[in-house]
């Protein structure tokens, strides 16, 4: 079996973008809403979206590598890339600290033309005082490069991306097509999501580093989006990547076995459509939220306040179960008859909605703007 870097016509990707239309159209749609949400939001509110979409894209994006950072390291690293922490909180965890810097550093430069030196710039971000590496630079060896699975001595070959001494050259030409490349449809959204599609595909193949390729792929693809738009996209791609990672594996690997990836296409649109609505949703959410505490701030105490904050800090997922007698207990440390009391209170107040009766009771936020 050939990979796509092997065959003649490489690394000129073709593909029919009939199929894809209707998903440039829905995404056109749905960022222009998700653009009058944010418009419609406070200074503070807009800055809390941003930094929620850049948190999850953080945490998922090394998720779908199987690697689990911290959420608070990572928020904690975030605040002091932009200079929200009045004084810059130290973080331990350096894989949170790295992932971090590379979210906000993506965003910083969404305008720049893309160089190899910025590639290995961010490389260089994701893997601080790594040691088993190179952090920023292009892997070296005459070790195939191989994406497998599976326990030893039964290992499966999903892809062999080209031999280290074609790295150079191939990044060369990677840089080149994405700062000159054209597409078949005009506009600034069908180029973003082709242009965004293509350049992880075709970053992800040639594969330059010894780690972290997915992540750095990722993050390109999220700049393609944002410079061709004009502006930093509010979403996360990783999120929604990570929610099914077999599918998203699956269309790497026929992707990579072809110049034909009318498939891909269709898959990545997909992706970026679905981060978009979510994104929308995790906004509503946002403003919800604020209205919740404006009606309900000057009513709840310190540790009716503890538990509720809890429960949004589960966002959009919602609070799973519903918050009981037994999980209020453990969130504020009181008795069963407090926790009873003040969740039936809450429900008495519009604070919490009630579910179900006697054992199976369960209480939810009421978001619902009254």
């Amino acid at each position: 079996m050939a990979y796509n870097w092997q065959l003649q016509g490489w690394p000129n990707f073709n593909y029919n973008v009939e199929e894809v239309q209707p998903l440039i159209l829905a995404f056109a749609q749905e960022t222009g809403e998700v653009n009058g949400l944010i418009q419609g939001l406070s200074s503070e509110l807009q800055q809390e979206a941003l930094l929620q979409l850049m948190l999850s894209e953080a945490v998922k994006t090394s998720a779908i590598e199987g690697e689990y950072v911290s959420r608070e390291d990572v928020m904690s690293s975030i605040r002091n890339n932009l200079g929200l922490n009045n004084t810059p909180i130290y973080i331990k965890d350096q894989q949170a600290v790295g992932v971090a810097h590379l979210m906000v550093e993506v965003r910083k430069t969404f305008q720049e033309l893309l160089t190899s030196a910025m590639i290995k710039s961010w490389h260089r971000l994701l893997f601080v005082n790594a040691n088993r590496i190179n952090p920023g630079e292009w892997r070296q060896g005459d070790a195939p490069m191989q994406v497998v699975s599976g326990a030893y001595g039964r290992e499966v070959i999903h892809y062999e991306a080209p031999p280290s001494t074609r790295v150079q050259h191939e990044m060369g030409a990677f840089v080149d097509w994405y700062n000159l490349a054209t597409f078949p449809l005009n506009g600034q959204v069908p180029k973003a999501i082709l242009k965004s599609a293509v350049a992880h595909l075709y970053f992800e193949s040639v594969h330059p580093f010894e780690d972290g390729n997915g992540r750095i792929g990722r993050a390109i693809a999220e700049k393609a989006l944002s410079q061709s738009l004009g502006r930093p996209v509010m979403l996360s791609l990783s999120k929604t990547i990570e929610a099914n990672k077999n599918a998203y594996y699956a269309a790497l690997k026929e992707a990579q076995r072809s110049l034909d990836i009318t498939a891909w296409i269709d898959y990545f649109a997909n992706v970026i459509l679905d981060a978009q609505r979510d994104a929308k949703t995790m906004m509503q959410f946002t403003l919800k939220k604020a209205q919740f505490f404006d009606r309900h701030k000057n009513q709840l105490d310190d540790r009716q306040m503890k538990a509720i904050n809890k429960m949004m800090d589960k966002g959009t997922d919602g609070f799973e179960g519903g918050m009981t007698a037994k999980k209020y207990m453990g969130i504020t440390k009181v008795s069963k008859a407090t926790a009873t009391r003040d969740l039936q209170l809450l429900n008495e107040m519009g604070v919490l909605v009630q579910e179900g009766a006697g054992r199976s009771v369960r209480y939810y936020l009421n978001l619902a703007y009254q």
